[in-house]
Order: C-alpha cells, then structure tokens, then sequence
C-alpha cells in the first residue's frame, strides 16, 4: 500500500494563511473543500472503501454508508448534529469512547469539529470526490481590475487574488521575461542576439513572437522531453544488482520529435501505450510502446520469473495510473483503497491489460529483452535504402544470366560422370574444418582443433559433423573446461540423444536443449547445430541427416558470456570422452539454415549426386556449380549479390533496438492476488476500468488499444487534469493540485479548482493541442509577472499558491549544467543519439555496484545536452542528483528542490563547471571589450540575461584584481586551473588574467540568480 500521508498543517492552518481552499471568513462549508479531507485524514483508514476488509461496519467514503441506518441511528443526520453519531464520537467526552481511539495517531482539530457539526447544521450536503466529476468548462469569473488579464487564465487568479484581498505584481522586465520563458520553453537562456532583438522590438506582438520561436525551437522537444523522461523511468540500464546496460534512446528520440512535431497528446497517449495495436502499425508507433518497457528488469540467478513477472505489469500500471490518472492504484493491489473508490478487483482488472506481454520475469542482464523492435536512426535508413537499391541491382544482373547459367550448369553436369570424383560442402561462413579421415575415438583422448572462432553468445554460429557413435553418451565438439557442467559450448550424446550446452554458469546461468528421439549406434548420422546468437532456446536448431528435430529445452536461462579461452575438443571436453568416430567437422560464423542442411547431409561425390532427384540434390548442384565452376562473369555476379545480401542483413543486426509492448497470441489468464503475493491467486478477472469511473467508450478494443482511448476519452474526468496541472508545476514550480501524482482524497485541494477545469477543457477543445495549451500559459498576465516578494507576501503565500507574484524556483538539474555549457561556449547541440558520458568522479560506479568503472567520453559527447547523459540507475549521475533529478527507479511526476552545501561544492569545484568557467572567461576576454570592468559586465549579461548593476561591478571587479595579482605570482596555480577539462584553452590569452577572470566567471556561475528561474 502507498505511504498514509500525514499532514504537516492543519485544515485551519490553511484557512488562517491563505494557502488553503477557501477565506477565513465565515460561510457555507462546502463538502469536498471543507469536509472530505478531514474525513480523509482522520477517518478513512478504517471507515473507508476497506472497511469491510476490516470487519466494520460504518463507512463514511460515501453518501450512501454515511446516511445508512445502523440499529436506530445514522452517523449523520443531515440538519441535526446532535442525532449524528460522527458529531457525538468526535465529539465524546469520554476519551475511551472519543474518535479518532486515543490509539490512533489520527487526532481533530476544534477548528476541525466546529466544521463537520456546521457542515451537518447545513444539511450535510454530500459531493462526489472533485476529481471524479467531469471538469465543465467554467465561465470567466468577472474581475475589478479588468486592465490586468491578458487571456483567461488571468480572470481565474486575480479573482482570487481579489477576494484575498491581494493585487498581482508587475511585470518582469523585458530582459528577464525573455530569460524565463526561454529556460521553461527551451531549457537554454537566450543568447545575447535573441535578448537583443527582443529588447529593441517594441511592437505589442514582440513577446508574442519570442513565445512562437522558443516553441518551433527543436530544443523546446529536448526541454519537454527531459520531464517525460522521469515519468517514463527511463534509464540506459536495467537496475538491480548487475544493472548491465540496455538500449531505449531511440525512444527517447521518439519523444523529442513527438513534442517537437506538437504531436496531439492523445496520439502522444495512444501511441506509447498501444501503439502496436493500431491498424498496420509503422515502426514508429512500435517503437513508442517503449514507454511501458522502460521499468527496471531483474537479471539475477536464482529469481523467481513469475515474481517479477507480476511486478513488470504493476510497475505498468502504477505508472499509467500515476501519470494520466493522477491515482495512486498501488494501493489497491492488496486490498481495497483505503481513502479512494478503487477496489482490489479494480486493480487487477486493469492488471491484466498489462498482464499479456510476452517478456521475460528474467531480463537479459545485458542488452534488450524481447519483445524488442530494430530502431534505426534516419540516416541508418538511408543507407540501408541505398543497400537495399544496389542489392535489387546486384540481383537484377544476376537473375540476368539465368538463360546462360543454366546453359552453363548443364554442360558441367554432363561433364562429371567423365571428371575424377569430387565433393563439395558448403564453404559460406566457414571458419574451421578439420576432416579426420579415418579418426577413430576410443573413449581416452580428445583431438585439439585450436582456439579458432571463439563464439560468443551474441553471435550466431554452427557446428556441422559426421558421427558414427558406438557408444550412447559422449561429447562430440565442446569449447571450454574439461569438466562436467562447466561454462562454454558443449555438443554431445547423452544416452543417445544430441545435447547442446551453451553455459556461463550452471545452473542459473546457462542453455541446454536435447533432441526427443535418440539416434542409432553404430551408424553415421551428419549433425548440424545451430545458434542465432538471440540468448534463447528458441534461438537453436539440431538437424539429424538434414531433417530438423523436435528439441526439449531442458533450461533457457542463458544471461551472460559463454565464449572460452580453451581450445576447441573434438570427441572430448565437457568432462566426458566420445566412443566412435567423427568426420568432417565444420565451424560456420552464420547459422545455416534447414536447406543448407539438407545439402550438407549429402556426402556423396558431385558426380553421384547428379543423378540423383530431389531438392537437396538440386541445391547442392546448382551452388557448387556457382561457388566453382560456372564462368567468372556468373561467379563475380553471384558472390557479389551474396555478399551485399550479407551486408545488408549484417547492417540491419547492427541497428539499434528498443524494447516494445506485444500482445501474446494466446492471452494470458488474470488473476486477484491475495495480498498482492505472485504465487496466491484468487478469483479470475478480466480486464476491465474502476467502477467509479467512467466505462469504456463504446466499441474500444478489449486491449491495450481500448485502455488508451479510455485515457484520452473526453468523458475521463482525470487525464487532461493530471496532464495540464504537471504542465502548470513546469513553470511555477508547484501544481494547481501540489499533489500532482494523488488527484485522490489523500491529495491536496487545487489552489484554482475553476481555472484547473478551464486548462483541463481548452486542452481538450484544441484537439490536445500540447504547444497551444503552454503558450495560453506562459502568455498570461499571472507568468508575466514580477517574482519580487515583499515580506507579508512571503508569511501569508510563501509557496506562492496565489499567485501574486511570478515564479522563482531553481533551475531543474539538467538546466543548470546545460545553462553553463551554453554560456560557456562549450555546448554542443544535436538532437537524439546514443547516451553520452561527461565527467563524473572515478570509482563510483565500482564502489556502489561492482564491474567495471565508468569511462567518460572525449570530444562532444562531454558537452551535450544533460538529457543525453547515460544513466545508470543504481548510480545515477552524482552532480545530477545533487540538484533533485529523479532517480528514474520508478515513475516521478512531483518536482523536488532541496538547498544543500554539496550543490555549492558541486558547483564550484566540479570540473564540468570550472572547465564552463575557464571558457566563459575566454569569452569575457574576446568578446566583452578591453577594460576588465567591461569584460565582466559583459560575462554577467551573458549568464544572467541582465547588465550588472555598479556595486555588483564593483565587488566581481575587486575579486578579479585580487585573483590576478594572486596568478601572476603562482602562474603554476594558473595552469592547474586552465587545464581543467579536455576542451583546448586559448594559447594566445595571458594565462593569470584567464585565470582571473575565470576565477569571476566561476562566481557569476554560482550566483543564485544564475541558477533561478526568477
């Protein structure tokens, strides 16, 4: 169940300070503002939708409950509160007979009493929860001030502003409103140019314009993006103890070009949780299913798949509740919830939407888990079209020659009855042939092939033999120690039957399948293993005498490297010795397929098989003839077009992949899960949404597909407002409802209930239009506004839930490390690609999981954007998490910001950040004029987006002689500090003054004001 939250005020506090739901003027108490989050607080955990679990029998989480007849009384009796039992429990003077029990931790308030006895004088008027009620589109509020509003927002605020009794502020000046808006639209301040333009631009649409470019801005995708990551959980590893690395960033990229493209949010919604149930999918719409792919995977041995089956779909769901439906239905998934109208059947039925995947409870450690989907980038595409197009060439040539190949083949095979005998098997891929003619193993000794072709298990590879055994167990070809159930590659006889082994560690970590039917003794058979190089069972196939055989996978657990220093044992190795004799053995760096199988079981001369009938007989002809004999001009244009078929598979296997949602084709049974433990199933369910919400719309899919037009229907009364008021937190720092992942009872009341339904309606009316419904709020009067504070402004709103003044919050953390390399010069941009390392202390990742230790980049990939750093989730970025970023374990959707002494250390001593010093100071030296004063008033404006005023000049200006008279002589203390980072410094600059000024450029950097949205 999710933490009980406790309340750190009052209901009174809230009214006293005008940060609750209502004045502190007396009125009518309103249920669902007033009443309901007492009940919810002090009440519902054991008279709530669980309390029948708890064998009692009064519930107050309903109108229905609350009003019921109880043997001759009613805990309300709406109009008399002296007949209500709640009015006299609460109230008792007995303190054994008093609620909440003396026990209980739970305690009421006067304040709190006096209004449950008002609200039941009133009449005890019931509301359904707010949240539960569709929004309806409010009317405007009328306002005093009616000069102030620029668009609707602004009537929602300054009524309330007005009844408080409060004015808004100002608004910001040009400079810094330029500077805000581009840090919430773009996660980049402006550039000088930019904040130029815009101050020497008077017209009355100038802001406007800022607004409309910041949004095309491809960095506005990257900003977006960077929040839907957290929700997502999205991490370049699985987690848990190996934590080995995964692949999901081309989903990633797929996020960025959604909100770049203003992708509708529906379509957005839509597409991530079913995108691979819409009508003739594209890659596209696959890929985006990543989003439910993205939660940690366990790779350990010794795991219990069914468990953390279980847990991959809750994780599912709790995510998708948490973020479209601002519900926290984890509760549910051990009993009923305890303050909101979910059921545990609630829970489970909407379980088993994602309860149908066919993953695995055992995530590879390294690597992707199927289902997985190839993902490659635009320019992966590209050349693979120009492949694809000089293979259609290549084949076009060839089959050009047909008449003359024919004509060719005829003649050669005519020739053979005459020729000396010749054989031929398939040479494609081969690596290793050893022919031991005439070998014979009696069961003593192995033959040693070397240590050719050391295969691994991402590759794929095959083993071809002549055996004719005379005993019924014995190893055939093996790689690895020569010992029983040891790591590497083993291909025997176990009591007749054919026995493969690929094996990292026995028993947990390893492969082994056998054929159903044993094969005769003293026989020859050809055999012919196969390994895709998948690190699944299903990756394998045996041929006896060129027919595939049914196999019995006796473990599929393989999860780790198998490849072996040993040499390569023929008739030994594996701690067992072959009886018999072994022929002809190949090694292929491909896995054949069944017809090259057919052909290799034919070991008979070319001129014996010419007159044989048959497919295989056909084959084997017509590739010999092409391999060998036919005329060069056949044989170029055949080996060419081989070898870009080659090419092209071989580029498509290199293309990155993203691990995506798939339906099995035989759904998977659901079960209620008695205290949410994997292996007690209880009564069966099938899927299905809360009672207490909306039904389904009407023809929806019984899937995943149906769930998310579910999400986006118009008639769900929590979607859009969960999504509007996370965009509302963006850029004031808090949620109209502060608890933005609980829109439940045990959430906060909205400080705007109308202008929350109004965000939430016009999003829906502009089609869901996710641009549209942020430029209606940063173009408002209420974001435009000063964030200066005055000291009783500070004591009666100091989380500015009012909003009567404009908002100053800290820099998210990627903003504040993207905010220095983008003043510094240093930043380089690009959109999408592979994860990237910047600088990060050495050892941490050794110290906290073991492994290898983290190796950062060189060149670019340390001075990109931070939403491309690599993150490892069991040790995620330091500097990252020292500014509040969210860990990525499990979904995020609340902003957090601390005030620590390590985010000053970190940024006064991290490299990344002296390094941004040290080239902003170049900057200041090239750029900024002659004098020092100048050079520093112009590093200033380049950070802060503001000309400094002269006291501020003056103390960076005494800082800076200081810190030159200091380096010129220590030059050796200024070379250490220049050569902070890999970027090359300016050979041309004196070293003491760089140093200097890098020394200012360093306390401009550590500014509050650098580091805040203001």
């Amino acid at each position: 169940m999710a933490k009980r939250r406790m309340r750190l005020l009052s209901i009174f506090a809230g009214f006293v300070s005008g940060l609750g739901l209502c004045a502190s003027a007396p009125g009518a108490v309103e249920f669902n503002r007033d009443i309901r989050p007492i009940l919810s607080d002090r009440c519902f955990s054991c008279h709530g939708p669980d309390a029948a679990s708890k064998k009692i029998q009064l519930r107050l989480d309903s109108e229905t409950a609350m009003m019921a007849d109880l043997g001759g009384r009613r805990a309300v009796v709406p109009g008399d509160p002296a007949k209500s039992v709640l009015i006299q429990r609460i109230s008792h003077e007995k303190a054994a007979l008093r609620m909440p029990p003396a026990y209980s931790p739970f305690k009421l308030s006067d304040r709190e009493i006096e209004l449950l006895k008002q609200w039941v004088t009133e009449g005890a008027q019931w509301q359904k929860h707010w949240s539960l009620n569709p929004p309806a589109r409010p009317e405007l509020p009328r306002v005093r001030d009616a000069a102030w509003p620029r668009n609707a927002v602004d009537h929602f605020v300054l009524s309330k502003l007005e009844r408080e009794g409060l004015q808004p502020n100002p608004a910001i000046d040009k400079a810094g409103l330029l500077r805000r808006v581009s840090l919430d639209l773009t996660g980049l301040p402006p550039t000088l140019a930019e904040l130029d333009a815009f101050l020497s631009d008077n017209a009355a649409t100038a802001y406007e314009r800022q607004v409309d470019r910041l949004l095309a801005s491809p960095r506005y995708g990257e900003r977006m993006a960077a929040r839907w990551l957290d929700v997502a959980r999205y991490a370049d590893t699985n987690g848990y103890q190996t934590d080995g690395e995964r692949s999901m960033w081309r989903w990633r990229d797929w996020v960025i070009r959604a909100f770049n493209s203003n992708m509708p949010f529906d379509r957005f919604t839509i597409e991530q949780i079913a995108g691979d149930l819409l009508p003739n999918p594209t890659r596209d719409q696959i890929i985006a299913t990543g989003f439910n792919r993205n939660h940690r995977g366990n790779g350990e041995g010794g795991i219990v798949p069914e468990e953390y089956m279980v847990e991959y779909a809750a994780d599912r769901l709790e995510t998708m509740s948490t973020v479209w439906l601002g519900v926290t239905m984890g509760c549910s998934r051990c009993h009923n919830h305890k303050y909101d109208p979910l059921t545990q059947k609630d829970y489970y039925s909407l379980f088993a939407y994602f309860n149908n995947i066919p993953d695995r409870g055992r995530y590879f450690k390294f690597g992707n888990t199927p289902p997985f989907e190839p993902a490659p980038t635009p320019d992966q595409e590209q050349r693979l079209a120009q492949l694809e197009s000089r293979l259609a060439e290549a084949k076009q040539r060839f089959d050009g020659m047909k008449t003359r190949m024919e004509t060719g083949q005829r003649e050669w095979q005519r020739s053979l009855a005459a020729a000396r005998p010749v054989e031929w098997s398939v040479s494609d891929g081969l690596k290793l042939h050893v022919p031991l003619s005439g070998k014979q193993f009696d069961g003593t000794a192995a033959h040693d092939a070397g240590k050719a072709s050391p295969f691994g298990y991402t590759n794929s590879f095959s083993i071809s033999a002549w055996i004719y055994p005379t005993a019924a167990s014995g190893s055939i070809v093996t790689r690895g120690k020569d010992a029983v159930e040891e790591s590497g590659i083993v291909l025997a006889l176990d009591n007749g039957k054919l026995r493969w082994d690929l094996a990292a560690r026995w028993l947990d970590d390893a492969l082994r399948v056998e054929t159903k039917e044993t094969i005769s003794l003293h026989q020859w058979h050809h055999i012919l293993a196969t390994y895709s190089g998948t690190k699944l069972a299903e990756g394998i196939r045996i041929y006896i005498d060129g027919k595939e055989a049914p196999l019995n996978i006796n473990l599929d657990e393989l999860n780790q490297e198998f490849r072996s220093g040993e040499p390569w044992r023929i008739g030994g190795g594996g701690g067992s010795l072959y009886k018999g004799r072994i022929e002809d053995v190949r090694l292929y760096a491909r896995a054949l397929g069944a017809g090259e199988a057919e052909m290799q079981a034919l070991r008979k001369p070319l001129h014996e098989v010419a007159t044989m009938h048959g497919k295989a007989a056909q084959s084997k002809l017509h590739f010999a003839y092409l391999e060998d004999h036919a005329d060069a001009d056949v044989r170029e244009a055949w080996k060419h077009y081989r070898d870009l078929r080659y090419q092209r598979d071989a580029y498509v296997a290199s293309f990155p992949t993203v691990m995506v949602m798939r339906e099995m084709a035989k759904p998977r049974e659901t079960f209620l899960l008695l205290r949410g433990a994997y292996d007690k199933p209880g009564e069966r369910v099938s899927r299905n949404v809360p009672a207490a919400l909306h039904p389904l719309p009407g023809g929806a899919p019984a899937n995943r597909l149906g769930l998310a037009q579910w999400l986006v229907d118009p008639a769900n009364p929590l979607t859009a407002r969960a999504i509007v008021n996370r965009f509302w937190q963006m850029y004031f720092g808090t949620g109209i409802v502060k608890t933005v992942e609980d829109l439940g009872a045990q959430g906060e009341w909205p400080s705007h209930p109308e202008l929350l339904d109004w965000l939430a309606t016009e999003f829906v009316r502009t089609g869901w239009d996710v641009k549209a419904i942020q430029k209606a709020i940063v173009m408002s009067a209420t974001y435009q506004q000063s964030s200066r504070v005055s000291p009783d402004l500070v004591q009666r709103d100091p989380e500015n839930r009012l909003l009567a003044r404009g908002p100053r919050v800290r820099l998210p953390a990627e903003t504040v490390r993207d905010q220095a390399l983008a003043v510094s010069g240093l930043l380089k941009e690009r959109i999408g690609g592979p994860s990237v390392k910047p600088y990060q202390p050495a050892g941490l990742w050794t110290e906290l999981t073991g492994g290898e230790d983290y190796k950062r980049d060189a060149g670019d990939g340390l001075y990109r954007r931070s939403l491309y750093t690599f993150w490892k989730r069991t040790s995620p970025p330091p500097a990252m998490m020292n500014f509040d970023a969210a860990g990525r374990e499990t979904c995020i959707v609340r902003e957090n910001r601390t005030n620590t002494p390590l985010q000053a250390l970190n940024l006064m001593n991290d490299v990344t950040y002296l390094e941004a010093a040290r080239k902003l100071a170049e900057r200041m030296m090239k750029e900024g004029g002659r004098a020092p004063s100048e050079r520093i008033a112009y590093g200033y404006r380049l950070t802060t987006s503001r000309v400094p005023r002269p006291r501020e000049i003056e103390v960076l200006l005494g800082n800076y002689r200081n810190r030159l008279d200091y380096y010129q002589t220590n030059p050796e203390a200024a070379r250490m500090l220049l050569k902070q980072g890999d970027s090359p410094r300016d050979e041309s600059l004196d070293a003491s003054e760089v140093a200097a000024f890098a020394n200012v450029a360093s306390l401009i950097l550590n500014l509050d004001e650098t580091i805040t949205k203001q």
